[in-house]
């Protein structure tokens, strides 16, 4: 596709969207509109008519649901899909719920005049079409997961109280991740240590995932706020638009969330996340870098790796996008590379020889 422009078909049931999606993908150099659809049911014909690289799909469309649509669609013909939501609670919910039916990401509309605000999402909107073009499709969760009965199974607790307040597991993931992250935790025991999480999410929609994922598993998941205390089997998520990073105070660690300025175009930004872990955890943090597109968490899993932290890095075969933690394991930070289904073992295998370790001393 390098030497060709990605094809997309643009769906979404308001005829100004369309028109506007049109203007911005056509002016760009390598991408291009060949086809658009009002509702899913055009949008069928025209996959099979077009076959293009990329659909851009509105949730809340006439005679069928944009989430329908594409559960039948991932089943039967998979493709890139980004969605494109509106900004609100039910908007974030449907998001997250086609995340998990395998689409590779999501947009949302603009709230300002429709014309001006859109075009203002140009790089957003076509960047994110790009890293789909090039996603590497996984396969879809076919039944909606809201139970906690319907997690992986479960590893063991550790049972051992010092292991669960000195340590800390740091994680950092983009494109791809909000799978990913799921997986890793939905086997974690209730008296694991707490777990800080930067996920590339905008605002509005971090709170909606920390709530899925509470829902699922035996931590309690919140998103992060100043100044509390990072505690056993819960998990903190940095609110969207938001730095979250690590501080010290007095025998306690405590989350520091902030505005401060954007790092690798990121904000909340892994490697604020990794760094902060560096400083204040050191040996104590243990470090996973997961799926996404950019370099974002590379270094800041290499300072990790520096201050005594064991980390681990996303394999190629298992990530959506295998771009920050190939951008980490070209410069050495990693411990071991592993394939998503085996990280949340990793993780515990190294926490329990820690632990053994410290009775035989």
């Amino acid at each position: 596709m390098s030497n060709e422009k990605i094809t997309v078909l643009c769906v979404d049931d308001s005829a100004l969207i369309r028109s506007l999606m049109t203007e911005i993908i056509n002016s760009q150099p390598d991408m291009r509109v060949v086809a658009t659809a009002a509702d899913p049911l055009i949008a069928r014909d025209l996959v099979k008519l077009h076959n293009p690289d990329v659909m851009t799909l509105d949730v809340e469309m006439p005679r069928m649901d944009g989430l329908d649509f594409l559960e039948k669609l991932m089943r039967l013909r998979p493709m890139p899909v980004v969605m494109v939501s509106s900004l609100t609670e039910r908007g974030s919910e449907a998001a997250l719920r086609a995340l998990e039916l395998g689409a590779i990401d999501f947009v949302t509309k603009p709230r300002l005049g429709i014309r001006d605000g859109l075009l203002a999402y140009t790089e957003l909107i076509t960047g994110k079409i790009r890293v789909a073009a090039a996603a590497r499709l996984l396969p879809a969760k076919r039944a909606s997961s809201t139970a906690k009965s319907d997690a992986a199974p479960n590893a063991p607790m550790l049972h051992n109280t010092r292991l669960s307040t000195e340590k800390l597991i740091i994680i950092g993931a983009s494109t791809g991740g909000t799978e990913a992250i799921r997986e890793i935790l939905l086997p974690m025991p209730p008296d694991s240590p707490g777990i800080m999480i930067a996920q590339h999410m905008p605002a509005g929609f971090t709170r909606s995932f920390a709530s899925r994922l509470n829902n699922l598993c035996r931590l309690q998941v919140s998103e992060a706020v100043h100044g509390e205390r990072i505690l056993p089997g819960h998990v903190y998520i940095a609110p969207g638009e938001y730095h979250l990073s690590l501080r010290r105070s007095g025998a306690n660690y405590v989350a520091h969330v902030d505005q401060a300025e954007v790092v690798n175009r990121h904000r909340p930004s892994i490697d604020v996340l990794f760094d902060s872990a560096a400083v204040h955890a050191g040996k104590n943090a243990i470090g996973v870098l997961l799926t996404g597109m950019g370099r974002d968490g590379a270094e800041g899993l290499l300072h990790m790796h520096q201050a005594g932290a064991h980390t681990l890095a996303q394999d190629e075969a298992s990530c959506v996008v295998f771009g920050m933690p190939k951008e980490a394991i070209a410069l050495g930070a990693a411990d071991e590379v592993a394939p998503l289904n085996e990280i949340s073992k990793r993780v515990m295998a190294h926490l329990t020889s820690h632990g053994e370790r410290s009775n035989r001393v």
